[in-house]
Parts: structure tokens; C-alpha cells; sequence
């Protein structure tokens, strides 16, 4: 069910009017990127290895709806409730129809679906030359029967691909595997674990020399029978590195050289709030900030991850998991039940359903003592800062309401440093508060 008001409506066939014009007249390439998670690490990577070699733009914030992607295509900023700004938007809009010079060769496209029929809406006046599924799982099942149903709705971009273009899809994901099979259109796959034309192998994560303190992955880049070692100085998720090379395989499509696209993206930095290194307060500790939103698949990637670093002690701190529909109980046992099955000293959570699912796993097992429970992030990270440990490594992860991002704030070294490093940090997330969930 729509129940979109009639001025967000309007405001949508307006725009799509404008961004259809703009697309007819500039022909740009256009990469679009999809998924349930990955969408943007792997947007960022890719504008990464296009924008040094050709003139490129991509959605920022969180311009990847019905709303954002139009004015992504146009090169504006929403008006708001300013009827001045959107006014301006009118201008950009004119002048990106009547210049021929400055408009991009390539825009890179993030394409978020919150509801069947989104998809499709978008790739009906967008014209995909390069279609990118990251992941499909169990997440934003709000509006969605199932898994399946999500499967569907994200497999409209890759199905839309023009007669000359590439679809690029997650060769680890068994879901998209068996889409890959019923594709009509050319095809790479990429991934870590199954053989795939663009493979990873041999990951292994690098330390500070003088501090031991984790700093990055290494593995080697397999494509068409070469061999790379890739150094990623920012990056320690390992489903990341889908990232990488799915933006390898747009550099190829784009006839960019294997190894100059690789060495670009030794430089890429996880977006904020996306499993980024942040030092804690305390001597050699180190936190993994992962606040700007989770699953149960992103969340159980993120402690395998961590599981496999040195560390002196592992500590885990997950805020509620929002927007899994009926999933959502299994969901929050299920990542409980990982951190218990996993090297982690503690699991401090936050919010009601992480308790709900903590009360039913602990009635029938022994898990009490590791964990323990806060309703609000901030009571969270100030018991952190009172029982941080040298040497620890903190996990904070949970889902965009949630703001676990305050919590990171209060055990960081440097707080004065928020505003540069963590997620919602703008005047209106700052000035809005935490309510239960």
C-alpha cells in the first residue's frame, strides 16, 4: 500500500520528468548498484576507480529514492520546504539540459527499495548500462512477504540492463547465483569464497608495527588468470572487499587498466559509520564503528570479522536490528546466539527487542553473566567508558534509529573529532533525540 501523500507524489512525476530530459540529452553511462547490504562501500569504490579516469558523479547522503536519484541525475540538492531552493533546483535543471560542457560522462548510482514496485519505477526512466547486486538477505522486510520477495524486486536492476551492458553480481550469495543462471544479458561474477572470474584469496589483516593496533586488510586479486596483491589501508571488513571487486569489474567495462583501477582502490576509505577504525580512549584500544545501520547478515559479518584480529579482549555492543517484519525475533536470537558462539569477553545491547531476544535465550542457557542490557545508547557508552579496557576491541553496530553512534562518541579519543568521523553528525540527527524503539 502507497501511502505517500499527494505532494510527495507530484513532487515525484516532476522530477522523474526532469531527470528523463537530462538523461536524453547528456547520455550518460550510468552504473547502477543495488542490494542489501554493500550498496555504499560498493558505490564509493566504484566512483573511486571511474572518477580518475573520467568525469563522474555519484548519489551522496542519502539521495537513492524516488526523490534523491532525480536530483542526483539533475546535480541538485532537495529544496526542502524552501520554495526558493527548489526554485534553484529549476535552474541547475536548465542549465543541465542547455550545456554541453561539465555534466558527467558516468554517474554512479545507488538504487535503495523500500516497497515492491520501487525497482521497477526507478529503472523505467533510468537507463542501466552497468547493474551491480551486491547481497540479497533478510533485511528491510517491512514490506515484504519474504526473502524471496526482496530477490525479486532488487533482480529488476540487473534484468534491465541495456543490450551492451554488464551485470555484476555477489558469486557468494546462493540466492543470487541462482538468478545469475535465468540472466539474458553478459555477466561477471566476483567473490571470496566460490570460484568466481574476479576472486579474492589469501586475506589477511595488518597491524600498527609500534602499537599492534589493527589497521587494514591485504589479499590477492585473481582476475582472468593475474594476479594482484591489493594492500587496503582504511579497510578491515572482509565483505568489503566485495566492494573492491565489483568495482574492478566496472574499471574493465570502462576499458580501465586491471592493475591502475587496483592500485586506486588501495586508497579507499569505509564510509562513516560502515566498520571504520576509530582509536578508543584508552591505550591501544580500538573501535570498529559500524552505527549507521545493521541486519542480522551485516551484523554476523562484522563479529566473524573481528573474530579473526588479535586482540587482548573483544567486546561487542548491538543496538536493535529495525525493519525485519516477521523475522525480527529470529533475527535478534540469532546474532545474540553468534556473539555467545564467538571469542567476544562481553555483549553489552541496547534496546527492547535485543532484551526480548537475550530473556528468551538466557531462560534456557547460561549466558546472563556476558551480557549485559541498556535501554538507551548513552547509558551504553558510559558504562563502556567507566570499564574500558587497554588493548580492547569494541564492536558498536545496530540500526540507524538506535544512534549508536553516541555511543562511539563518548569512548573515542578524540570526541572533538565527531563531527569528521561519525555518522549523523548533522544539526538536525544532532539535535534530535534517542526515543525507545
Amino acid at each position: 500500500m502507497n501511502n505517500k501523500s499527494k505532494k510527495i507524489l507530484y513532487l515525484e512525476k516532476i522530477l522523474r520528468f526532469m531527470a528523463t530530459a537530462v538523461i536524453k540529452i547528456r547520455k550518460p553511462k550510468i552504473v547502477g548498484i543495488t542490494g542489501s547490504v554493500g550498496k555504499t562501500s560498493t558505490k564509493e569504490a566504484v566512483y573511486l576507480v571511474l572518477s580518475q579516469n573520467f568525469k563522474t558523479r555519484k548519489n551522496e547522503e542519502n539521495y537513492n529514492n524516488e526523490i534523491g536519484v532525480p536530483l542526483t541525475i539533475i546535480g541538485a540538492k532537495t529544496g526542502g520546504k524552501n520554495p526558493f531552493k527548489w526554485l534553484w533546483v529549476l535552474v541547475r535543471w536548465f542549465f543541465a539540459l542547455i550545456c554541453p560542457w561539465g555534466y558527467p560522462k558516468i554517474l554512479v548510482l545507488e538504487l535503495a527499495i523500500d516497497r515492491p514496485g520501487d525497482m521497477e519505477y526507478l529503472v523505467d526512466f533510468i537507463p542501466v548500462d552497468v547493474g551491480i547486486l551486491t547481497n540479497i538477505s533478510a533485511s528491510h522486510l517491512e514490506f515484504f512477504e519474504d526473502i524471496n520477495s526482496i530477490a525479486r524486486e532488487k533482480s529488476i536492476l540487473i534484468k534491465s540492463v541495456s543490450g551492451n551492458g554488464l551485470a555484476i553480481v555477489n558469486n557468494d550469495n546462493e540466492i543470487i547465483r541462482k538468478i545469475k543462471e535465468k540472466l539474458d544479458v553478459k555477466v561477471i561474477d566476483f567473490g571470496i569464497k566460490n570460484k568466481s572470474k574476479i576472486l579474492a584469496s589469501d586475506i589477511n589483516f595488518n597491524y600498527d608495527d609500534k602499537e599492534e593496533k589493527l589497521r587494514g586488510l591485504s589479499f590477492k586479486l585473481n582476475y582472468e588468470g593475474n594476479f594482484l596483491p591489493i594492500r587496503l589501508h582504511h579497510i578491515i571488513a572482509k565483505h568489503h572487499i566485495y566492494s573492491v571487486l565489483a568495482a574492478v569489474a566496472v574499471g574493465n567495462y570502462f576499458k580501465i587498466n586491471f592493475i591502475d583501477a587496483a592500485k586506486s582502490l588501495e586508497k579507499i576509505m569505509p564510509p562513516d559509520g560502515r566498520m571504520k577504525l576509530v582509536d578508543g580512549f584508552m591505550d591501544k584500544s580500538i573501535i570498529v564503528d559500524d552505527t549507521y545501520n545493521s541486519s542480522p547478515v551485516s551484523a554476523k559479518a562484522a563479529l566473524e570479522t573481528l573474530e579473526d584480529t588479535l586482540a587482548k579482549r573483544r567486546v561487542a555492543v548491538l543496538g536493535d536490528m529495525l525493519e525485519l517484519g516477521s523475522y525480527s525475533k529470529q533475527g535478534h536470537k540469532e546474532v545474540i546466539r553468534e556473539v555467545l558462539g564467538r571469542d567476544f569477553e562481553k555483549l553489552v545491547i541496547v534496546g527492547r527487542k535485543m532484551k526480548e531476544a537475550k530473556d528468551s535465550i538466557c531462560a534456557k542457557e547460561d549466558c546472563e553473566s556476558k551480557i549485559i542490557y541498556f535501554e538507551t545508547p548513552d547509558e551504553a557508552g558510559d558504562f563502556l567508558r567507566r570499564n574500558m579496557q587497554i588493548g580492547d576491541l569494541i564492536l558498536v553496530k545496530g540500526s540507524q534509529s538506535m544512534r549508536m553512534e553516541k555511543v562511539v562518541e563518548k569512548i573515542m579519543k578524540n570526541p572533538s573529532d565527531a563531527d569528521k568521523i561519525l555518522c549523523r553528525q548533522s544539526k538536525k540527527w544532532k539535535n534530535k533525540k534517542f526515543q525507545v524503539v
